[in-house]
């Protein structure tokens, strides 16, 4: 077990922050990670049960019916745990390009990731997009090669591939001894220790020895001579051909520090905390209107909603909106200014989250996540704040790529569907639209998966069946232009083509690309914009 960080009880409550996500390609192994760090971090008795209870339970960061029927991650979740007086909140996103808008939201929430790569796989395309919005955004990361205990590729391949697809200088921080049946444990050369089984080859991680290293009895003794000789190659050709770590470009974003393990099994997984509580940044300034930069020592309350989740707990149809706290010291009760409506808010009952699992928060500080309930007053991208009138910047929203017109299976349930539609668009799950013509709404989602799990939490959590038929558009862009003049009459000639979004900002409807080209070479006064950043003035 390791120590706190030095001088950890001596730092300021933020400084003892630890707010990350964990990002991959889907079956990379993100969710098994996640569970075994919450183990690893105390959180839970044993991987699949919370603490206190006697029943084995499923993934917890994946709670809701669908996850657990498909086995996938489609939300975005929240996990606040403290190891050796280090507060870790870990948010758990989703690996599916289908629900990659709700992922790139949260990255905004964030200090630092880890990047879970599937040591047989590589990097994965989804991988590479999540990393790229990493770098944006300057989020430094920590890169875990898992599943080494099966067949993989050669950790010297798969370092060669982060270096150069990412162009991310690479520091290995540990190896795998040997991989899939001649896997043996993992090589920690920079704390001089070995995690092994008692139980043989390929058993979970139950035993570490500390070495002296490649040359001690106790690491000898118990490998084939091949398995030998290709850890100490490793290791020496790594020391000579990668970076070593410097704690300053791991910070910028300019290294990654990567582990090989097995989440499965347990390996790496204390080495990555560790590492976390001892390396990865507390809260970090964040940007917003007028130049302005919140920094977490400030002593006034800000914060801004990155998430907003309906029916966590279905029995009350409750809302959370999911905020994650820029500045202040946040306590239970207090009064903020929502900038968004210029109205004060009481949080009277502020959260913490364990997946769905809850507490009352009573305290809180720049880098925690923060549950606040409320009946629809709050959306993705709201500023929270003790009386300044400010906006929190660079939550962005994605054009839809997939539109199709909502059926409604029982016409007595208008009213239903219409705010079921409208609670997983504020969730951003979903973004519905109301055409300037006729009365059916359209809804737009960035991939396929997305409608199906619309159909299913509107049967589920609003009683409600619905189904979806094609439109003759497949892409949606909103309209913007310097002269508002122009712009109304360049909407108002296009009425056909022209919805409303639920901020009854307008959106232009296209057929296909081809449409998108030649509406913009045909009007060069009209930007037509794939993304835009979620910014409320005040109403």
């Amino acid at each position: 077990m390791s120590v706190a960080p030095a001088g950890a009880k001596n730092l300021l409550p933020y400084e003892k922050r630890r707010t990350f996500a964990i990002i991959s390609h889907p079956d990379a192994g993100k969710t098994t990670l996640t569970e075994k760090l919450l183990l690893g971090g105390g959180a839970i008795r044993a991987a699949g049960q919370v603490r206190a209870r006697g029943e084995r339970r499923r993934a917890r960061s994946d709670w809701m019916k669908i996850e657990q029927e498909r086995g996938i991650s489609v939300s975005s979740s929240v996990m606040t745990f403290e190891r050796n007086d280090i507060i870790f909140n870990l948010l758990d996103t989703p690996g599916h390009e289908d629900f990659s808008e709700d992922t790139y939201r949260t990255l905004t929430a964030v200090d630092a990731a880890i990047m879970v790569i599937d040591a047989a796989k590589g990097i994965e395309s989804q991988t590479r997009k999540l990393f790229e919005v990493c770098r944006l955004r300057d989020i430094p990361i920590i890169t875990f090669v898992n599943k080494i205990d099966r067949e993989g590729r050669h950790p010297l391949e798969i370092l060669d591939e982060i270096q150069e697809a990412l162009a991310l200088d690479v520091t290995p921080m540990s190896w795998p001894v040997g991989m899939g049946s001649d896997f043996f444990g993992v090589y920690d050369h920079i704390g001089n220790r070995y995690f092994t089984s008692t139980e043989g080859r390929g058993g979970p991680l139950d035993t570490i020895k500390p070495v002296e290293g490649l040359e001690d009895p106790e690491l000898i003794g118990e490998l084939f001579d091949n398995i030998r000789d290709d850890l100490e190659e490793n290791v020496e050709l790594g020391g000579a051909g990668y970076s070593e770590f410097d704690k300053d470009s791991f910070l910028e974003g300019h290294l990654t520090p990567v582990f090989f393990g097995s989440a499965l099994r347990d390996y790496g997984i204390d080495q990555v905390l560790d590492f976390i509580a001892d390396y990865a940044p507390p809260p970090h300034a964040q940007p917003a209107t007028g130049g302005r930069t919140i920094t977490p020592e400030e002593g006034k309350v800000t914060g801004f909603v990155f998430k907003v989740q309906a029916n966590m707990d279905p029995k009350h149809r409750d809302r959370i909106a999911f905020v994650r706290l820029c500045s202040g010291t946040f306590k239970r009760g207090m009064k903020l200014k929502h900038v968004r409506a210029g109205k004060p808010i009481t949080v009277s009952a502020p959260i913490f989250f364990f997946a769905e699992e809850r507490e009352i928060a009573e305290t809180a500080f720049p880098g925690d996540v923060i549950g606040v309930p409320n009946h629809g007053q709050l959306r993705v991208g709201d500023t929270l704040s003790e009386g300044e009138e400010i906006h929190v910047t660079g939550l962005p929203a994605f054009a839809p790529e997939i539109l199709r017109r909502v059926r409604l299976t029982d016409t007595m349930r208008v009213k239903q569907m219409r705010r079921g539609l409208e609670d997983l668009a504020e969730e951003g799950l979903v973004q519905i639209f109301k055409p300037s013509i006729g009365t059916n709404w359209i809804v737009g989602v960035v991939g396929v998966l997305q409608l199906d799990v619309v159909v299913d939490r509107l049967k589920q959590e609003y009683q409600t069946e619905i189904g979806f038929e094609p439109v003759m558009y497949n892409t949606a862009r909103w309209a913007e232009a310097d002269d508002r003049q122009k712009l109304d009459k360049f909407l108002e000639t296009n009425r056909a083509h022209v919805a409303l979004d639920r901020d009854d900002k307008p959106v232009y409807l296209f057929k296909n690309a081809w449409e998108v080209t030649y509406v913009g070479e045909k009007n060069p006064d009209i930007r037509f914009r794939e993304t835009r950043e979620i910014v409320y003035t005040a109403d």
